[in-house]
C-alpha cells in the first residue's frame, strides 16, 4: 500500500480532517521535498494535499513533491495555514506531538480560527520501521561508501597520525564517493580514549600498540550508513585480543540467531548475556543497536526497555561494546536487514583487528 494512502486511512482512523507533518525528514518521505522550511498538509476526504513553503522553494517544490498543491506562504507560516484551513473547510486537524514545540503550538491556536487541534503520533513513525525497495537500493549504496572507507583507512592508518587527520581522511574520502554529508560527528577514540562510546576525533597522536575505535557513516541521498571497527597498531596483546574476541562472538551470536517476531529486548539480550557471563556485564552500558534510515537513530533500538517485535523490513545496528575506564574500549558495529528467515548483514567491511 502506498505510503500517503496508508495515512489517509490512519486519517480515517483517529476521525480527523487532515494531519501536519512538520518533521522535515516525513515531508521528504512522503513528498520527496528536501527543502529545510516547509510542511505538509494531508487529507482526510479531499483529493488534494498541500505542500506550504516560502518563495525561495518554489521551483524546487514544483520540481520534488509531484502530486502535492503548493502553497506559498505571504506573511506568516501560521496565517496561510489558517486560510487553508478555513478554505477547505478542515475544522480537526492533527499535529505532530513530539514535534510541534509549546511556542509553535500557542501560535497555531492563535491563528487557526474555529480549528481544533489534536496532538498525535505521527503515522510516519511506525511506517518508517519497514523500508521499501527503493529505500534499501539507497541504505545499500550509502554503506558501500563506508566500505570503502574503511578499507581506504586500513592503507592510510599508521603511527603518528592525529585522531583528527584520521577523521578528515575518512570524511574526505566518503565525500568524494559520493556522500552528501557525514551521518554524525565521526569518532576516532584511541588508546584509553576509545573507553569513550561517543569519543569524537581529538589532536592524540596514535602510537604502536594502539587501540582504535573508528565510528563513522555518511548520508547517500538522504539515508545514513553507519559502521564502527576497533583495530590495533602492531601486535595486539593477549588482554586486547581477548576483550576483541569476547566483543566478536557476541555479535556474532545476534547475526546467527535475530529473526523476525523477536522481540527487541531479546536481541539485546543475546549479546548482552555473552558479555555479562563473561565479567563484563556493567562494561556494556549502551543498548545492542538501532534502526538507522533518513535519520541515524531511528525506531526500534534494540535495548533491554523495548519490546517491539521484530518484522521483515527494518534495518538495524548490531554493535555490543564493552568500555573500561583507564584501558580503552572496542565495539564492533554492522547493519543488517531483518529478512523473514532471519538477517542479511549488509555491511561487507571485514572484521580486521591487527593492521
Amino acid at each position: 500500500m502506498p505510503k500517503l494512502t496508508q495515512v489517509k486511512k490512519w486519517l480515517q482512523e483517529k476521525e480527523v480532517d487532515a494531519f501536519l507533518i512538520s518533521k522535515p525528514e516525513h515531508c521528504f518521505y512522503l513528498s520527496g521535498f528536501t527543502g529545510t522550511s516547509g510542511c505538509l498538509v494531508i487529507t482526510n476526504s479531499l483529493e488534494k494535499n498541500f505542500l506550504i513553503t516560502d518563495f525561495r522553494y518554489q521551483e524546487q517544490a514544483t520540481e520534488q513533491a509531484k502530486g502535492y498543491d503548493l502553497v506559498l506562504w505571504k506573511e506568516t507560516l501560521f496565517q496561510t495555514l489558517g486560510e487553508l484551513f478555513q478554505q477547505y473547510g478542515l475544522k480537526k486537524v492533527g499535529i505532530d506531538q513530539a514535534e510541534i514545540t509549546l511556542a509553535t503550538y500557542e501560535k497555531l491556536k492563535k491563528n487557526l480560527v474555529d480549528v481544533a487541534l489534536f496532538p498525535l503520533s505521527d503515522p510516519c513513525v511506525a511506517l518508517r520501521k519497514i523500508k521499501s525497495i527503493e529505500e534499501l537500493k539507497l541504505l545499500k549504496k550509502a554503506i558501500e561508501i563506508s566500505d570503502k572507507a574503511f578499507l581506504h583507512i586500513l592503507e592510510f592508518i599508521h603511527p603518528g597520525l592525529t585522531e583528527k587527520e584520521i577523521a578528515l581522511e575518512l570524511e574526505f574520502f566518503m565525500r568524494r564517493l559520493g556522500g552528501t554529508k557525514m551521518a554524525f560527528e565521526t569518532i576516532v577514540a584511541s588508546k584509553n580514549r576509545a573507553a569513550l562510546p561517543h569519543g569524537v576525533a581529538s589532536s592524540r597522536v596514535v602510537q604502536t600498540g594502539d587501540l582504535v575505535l573508528m565510528d563513522f557513516g555518511t548520508v547517500y541521498q538522504g539515508y545514513h550508513s553507519d559502521l564502527t571497527r576497533t583495530i590495533v597498531l602492531g601486535e595486539p596483546d593477549a588482554l586486547q585480543e581477548e576483550r576483541y574476541k569476547l566483543v566478536l562472538k557476541a555479535q556474532e551470536a545476534v547475526l546467527q540467531e535475530i529473526q523476525p517476531g523477536m522481540r527487541a529486548c531479546e536481541a539485546d539480550a543475546l549479546a548482552r548475556n555473552i558479555i555479562a557471563e563473561a565479567g563484563y556485564g556493567k562494561n556494556f552500558g549502551h543498548s545492542l543497536g538501532h534502526g538507522v534510515g533518513l535519520e541515524i537513530h531511528e525506531s526500534p533500538s534494540l535495548s533491554p526497555r523495548d519490546a517491539t517485535i521484530l518484522e521483515p523490513g527494518m534495518v538495524l545496528t548490531v554493535e555490543p561494546g564493552i568500555y573500561i575506564s583507564g584501558w580503552g574500549g572496542i565495539r564492533i558495529e554492522d547493519m543488517v536487514v531483518i529478512t523473514p528467515g532471519g538477517c542479511e548483514r549488509l555491511t561487507k567491511s571485514p572484521q580486521v583487528f591487527k593492521v
